[in-house]
């Protein structure tokens, strides 16, 4: 009687389980709608992030005025110009340039600081960079003022003028005026033999260093 129970009870099981998965098996397949294809296929739609021009920062020196450490100066700025000339950074190669001379009008290496002015005239003159041309006209003004080249300052002086009032650059008015003045009455108090020349500019150096 027992063996007969256990036989129903399998059989059934069996059946239960069958038609669960006769059920599963022919159910209805539920077709859903197919997933829609982009039409455009450039990248214009996806986000990108907000790329920003970092501005290099353009070294400064803070030194007491002595020809060791204008020259280390010097060196420094040196190396950064080469770099960006070579990389083509032009734009701030121009205000290392204007760097450089600052440091020569400091010893009065005249030639030298108006050469490297003209050579960052030449590129803030291609970049419109109105700013720097200026502050390099005024500064060539005091070069050649130096040299006893008084007509050429005032000229560079009046091209600075110009250049302030064609673009709008009035806050530069005042100071160039000032300038202007100075140089009208300036006579130089150094005179030629007391030019220095990067050779000179060692010479001392070595003196001091022995």
């Amino acid at each position: 009687m027992k063996f007969l129970l256990a036989v129903v009870l399998s059989l059934s099981v069996s059946l239960s389980a069958s038609a669960q998965w006769y059920s599963i098996s022919f159910k209805k397949h539920v077709r859903y709608p197919a997933i829609a294809l982009p039409q455009d296929h450039s990248i214009k739609k996806f986000p990108t992030a907000a790329i920003s021009r970092t501005k290099v920062k353009i070294p400064k020196f803070n030194f007491q005025q002595t020809d060791y450490n204008i020259e280390l100066a010097e060196s420094a700025i040196m190396k950064v110009a080469q770099h960006n000339m070579r990389f083509r950074i032009y734009d701030i190669a121009s205000y290392n340039f204007s760097d450089l001379a600052k440091l020569y009008i400091k010893q009065n290496r005249f030639s030298e600081a108006k050469w490297f002015l003209l050579q960052s005239n030449n590129i803030s003159r291609q970049q419109n960079n109105n700013q720097l041309t200026i502050a390099n006209l005024m500064d060539l003004a005091i070069v050649k003022a130096n040299m006893g080249d008084a007509l050429q300052a005032q000229q560079d002086l009046a091209e600075a003028l110009q250049l302030s009032n064609a673009n709008g650059l009035l806050a530069n008015v005042a100071g160039i005026q000032k300038e202007l003045k100075f140089v009208q009455q300036y006579k130089p108090t150094i005179t030629k033999a007391e030019w220095r020349y990067a050779s000179d500019a060692m010479v001392t150096t070595d003196k001091k260093n022995n």
